[in-house]
């Protein structure tokens, strides 16, 4: 794979880094099947539609790779990739007013710049999050790896390594029964049944389809159809509507953004000993009120700020002091430093 990747250019799509950090999007329980690539730090492979995909950026662009070698035009794919980012939603004039408005937003903002929504496939999301249910982002990601590999089609196979789809409403909702012993038997627990279940009733209701007009209702219409379904709950619900179904100012509260809030907003909330529906809600609504419509997104910020695996990570300042370094050691010239800086 590698000597095959190596061969291919980089696409490039115009996008600072400031508006889009692969290294904080990718790795902040969003999504679940983006791995680093070799164990570079900047490079991520992963699975989106029928297509695998190798992620890069530099500081004025997000760079890909797709393979197999696409039909499509490198528009369509840099079309595609920037709806999955939502590039069309400027971060930068966000940043500012939620900094304005909000003191310990201000504090973290410059470290943890360019953290965006991606904009999921439904059926892969709510599933992928009812795996989340008291789970670790390491374990979730396996649990969804073995959804792929078990119920969803081969694309690609390389070197012994073989890529796979995510499974269509219709391969999980084929024999329930089968499906639920499947899962148990990979280690899913009660989750098994959950997702048995939910992709039955999705597939009565007419299957991805039902899903995808969801992101034409309004947020409390949205999300009254989701509670429906087995095994999701509040917080489910509202991620799946931020992350897949287009509501940006969905505020997902699970324990630790029920920490966050008591910590840092809404003292008396240390009180709670779980998060209560009048938590949940008071919660949402101050969010609501301090960040406006994408409080969703301003949301995720201080949720990534907040995870371990990330609280080292270097900011974006630290990226370009190191990279403008790097550059001045290896020339002496002005104008070979611009070049560089192009590529």
């Amino acid at each position: 794979m590698d000597v095959v990747l190596a061969k291919m250019s980089w696409k490039l799509i115009p996008c600072l880094r400031s508006e889009l950090r692969l290294d904080i999007v990718l790795k902040c329980g969003q999504s679940f099947r983006w791995k680093s690539f070799n164990d570079q730090p900047d490079q991520w492979i992963g699975v989106l539609g029928s297509r695998v995909w190798l992620l890069s950026q530099d500081q004025d662009h997000l760079k890909y790779k797709t393979f197999p070698k696409a039909e499509e035009d490198s528009g369509a794919l840099d079309a595609f990739l920037a709806d999955y980012f939502q590039l069309k939603v400027k971060l930068q004039p966000l940043y500012k007013v939620w900094a304005k408005e909000d003191p310990v937003f201000e504090k973290i903002s410059s470290k943890f710049s360019g953290v965006r929504m991606l904009r999921q496939h439904p059926v892969e999301n709510l599933f992928s999050f009812i795996c989340s249910s008291n789970n670790n982002i390491q374990r979730i990601s396996s649990m969804v790896e073995n959804l792929c590999i078990h119920f969803g089609t081969e694309i690609w196979k390389h070197e012994g390594v073989s890529y796979h789809t995510f499974p269509s409403v219709e391969q999980l909702a084929k024999n329930p029964m089968n499906v639920e012993k499947k899962l148990r038997g990979l280690g899913f627990g009660y989750r098994a049944a959950y997702i048995a279940k939910s992709a039955k009733q999705i597939a009565e209701n007419g299957g991805e389809e039902y899903l995808l007009k969801l992101r034409t209702l309004p947020y409390q219409e949205a999300r009254d159809e989701l509670l429906k379904l087995t095994g999701i709950g509040p917080k489910v619900a509202d991620c799946v509507l931020l992350m897949s179904l287009d509501q940006t100012a969905a505020i997902p509260v699970d324990t630790h953004m029920f920490q966050i809030a008591a910590n840092k907003y809404l003292p008396h909330l240390k009180g709670y000993k779980s998060v209560t529906d009048k938590a949940y809600k008071e919660i949402g609504d101050h969010f609501r009120s301090l960040y406006g419509d994408y409080a969703g997104w301003a949301h995720s910020v201080l949720f990534s700020a907040d995870l371990k695996h990330l609280r080292d990570i270097e900011s974006d300042t630290d990226t370009r002091v190191e990279s403008k370094s790097k550059e001045s050691k290896s020339s002496g010239s002005p104008m070979l430093k611009k070049r560089k800086k192009r590529a």
